[in-house]
């Protein structure tokens, strides 16, 4: 059984042992671990501030920006993000033969220090695998750079690119969206539409340049719908947009939520189960963009919006990253 490295914790004789089995089982010459990298979130209100400055690389922000989301913060009383990617890094480990840390991009435990402790572990290789399974420049693109910046020649890194066709990622979602779908078809006498959603990003992030090619983030979005969708046999209207579009820096990525809902109100709609496959558990851009805003909107236009159980803790999700890791292993045994 594998162990979640939390970064405060510095030695542990079973973890010791275990790296053992897993040279032997995974033919892994050095010390292999799992990295799993999620965007990070403050813990108190206070914090919000610098954990924004992180966000944007120390730019600058509106202080009405930072208020406002200091204002949702407050909504929903904390996120849960660190904590539940912190039980999905255990529950991973339970089923690896190496030991799991977490790193998180813009707040504590930041992936240098995480990349710190695993070095200061003896872990001389890792499978890194980004919380976000639809490849951005602007999320998983920064993710990479920052724990290749952090390694630096101490560690062999197999960094897991993106993984929006994971089937076992599609039923996961599938398996939470199911429950609530037919319930609600059977209660409204129609099949309900689903509303696909994933987090947008600056437009220009995008966009093909002289240097570089258009960013897959959009296609890989879309796939990850349709592969849910393909899940629920019967689910024969569903659309997709971006949400969480931020409140500065240029145009987003679209279509919005906003205006989606609109157009499926206009259609005569008046219920709409939105369903976030961009991400893994609640946090913010879900409590709040999803559970206030969007009802709250919905509401305004006599729309009645509902949302599945996040992933969190699903043992599919487990599955899904347990193949991924396993894989990633045989990679480093390989090289």
């Amino acid at each position: 059984m594998g162990l979640y490295r939390a970064p405060r914790l510095r030695t542990c004789s079973t973890w010791c042992g275990l790296c053992g089995s897993s040279r032997r089982r995974w033919g892994v010459g050095d010390r292999a671990a799992v990295l799993l990298l999620a965007h990070g979130t403050p813990d108190t209100l206070d914090e919000i501030p610098q954990y924004l400055s992180n966000v944007t690389g120390g730019r600058p922000m509106p202080e009405s920006v930072i208020e406002e989301i200091r204002h949702r913060y407050s909504l929903i009383g904390s996120s849960p993000l660190t904590r539940l990617t912190q039980e999905q890094g255990r529950l991973l480990g339970n089923e690896l033969d190496v030991p799991v840390y977490v790193g998180m991009r813009n707040w504590k435990p930041y992936i240098k220090d995480t990349v710190h402790l695993m070095v200061e572990d003896g872990i001389t290789s890792a499978v890194v695998i980004c919380l976000a399974p639809q490849n951005s420049r602007t999320s998983v693109g920064l993710y990479k750079r920052a724990v290749e910046a952090a390694a630096g020649d101490r560690l062999r890194i197999d960094f897991v690119e993106g993984w929006a066709d994971d089937l076992l990622l599609a039923e996961a979602f599938a398996e939470r969206l199911r429950p609530l779908w037919h319930a609600l078809s059977r209660e409204i006498g129609d099949p309900a539409p689903v509303l696909f959603t994933a987090h947008s990003v600056p437009q220009r992030t995008v966009e093909p340049g002289p240097d570089q090619p258009a960013d897959p983030y959009a296609d890989q979005a879309r796939l990850t719908a349709e592969n849910v969708a393909d899940c629920v046999p019967t689910l024969r209207e569903w659309s997709f947009a971006f949400q969480s579009q931020g409140m500065s820096g240029g145009p987003w990525l679209g279509p919005t939520v906003e205006d989606t809902l609109t157009a499926m109100r206009e259609a005569g709609h008046t219920t709409v189960i939105i369903h976030p496959i961009g991400f893994l558990c609640d946090h913010v851009e879900i409590l709040y963009d999803i559970d206030i805003a969007f009802r709250d909107f919905g509401k305004n236009l006599g729309m009645r919006v509902e949302r599945p159980r996040s992933l969190n803790s699903s043992p599919l999700l487990t599955a899904a990253l347990r193949g991924l890791a396993k894989n990633g292993l045989w990679r480093l045994a390989q090289a």
